[in-house]
């Protein structure tokens, strides 16, 4: 199937999820949206406390080769079982989500673009960036409301793997994208990705 792959990174608390969930509002049905956090590995015999402090900042935690040959799936016109995680259980589900193939592809996670296969699949690549302060308080917030966690809990993650992994891996892929935004909320970058994908779509 002829499709376009776009994939859209940033460090935890960027935009990335608001800019990905604003284009699928504009495109609905004609845009599919992998998240990469879908693929981080199963930890069925890990006890929860041990899971609570794995390093899902390492490129280790993800299934990518899984991601990978779900990508080649869609792009053959073929319907993919895509993976549910549970961010308060911290590990997969057995549930999946259908995902139907479809013209525009969007893949988002903060390390979507730091594996090489995976990266080099992509048609488009948008980095999507904001201030660390901004960026942890909107972690907290999300973590707590949406994620059953608590503070300490957040903040010592934070600490541990999330800041310096932005560092080593997260922040790097910034040089490898086709387009820089500052927020999700960036209205000009959303009109001009918004007419990328209508000329995509039309063509």
């Amino acid at each position: 199937m002829d499709c376009t792959i776009i994939g859209i990174a940033g460090g935890t608390g960027s935009g990335k999820s608001t800019f990905t969930n604003r284009i699928k509002a504009r495109f609905g049905d004609e845009v599919s949206i992998i998240y990469h956090d879908s693929y981080y590995k199963r930890q069925d015999g890990v006890p929860f406390e041990e899971r609570k402090h794995v390093n899902y900042d390492h490129p280790d935690a993800f299934e990518t080769d899984l991601l990978i040959e779900h990508l080649k799936q869609l792009k053959s016109g073929k319907e993919i079982q895509c993976p549910v995680y549970d961010y308060a259980d911290h590990n997969r589900t057995d549930k999946t989500v259908l995902i139907k193939p479809s013209r525009i592809i969007i893949i988002e996670g903060i390390l979507c673009m730091q594996n090489e296969e995976l990266r080099s699949m992509m048609d488009i690549k948008v980095f999507v960036e904001a201030d660390a302060d901004e960026r942890i308080l909107r972690r907290v917030l999300r973590d707590v409301e949406e994620r059953g966690r608590d503070i300490r809990g957040i903040i010592e993650q934070y600490l541990t793997t999330v800041k310096p992994m932005h560092y080593v891996y997260v922040e790097p892929t910034r040089a490898m994208a086709d387009i820089v935004i500052n927020s999700g909320l960036n209205d000009v970058a959303f009109d001009i990705m918004s007419a990328k994908i209508e000329q995509i779509l039309e063509s």
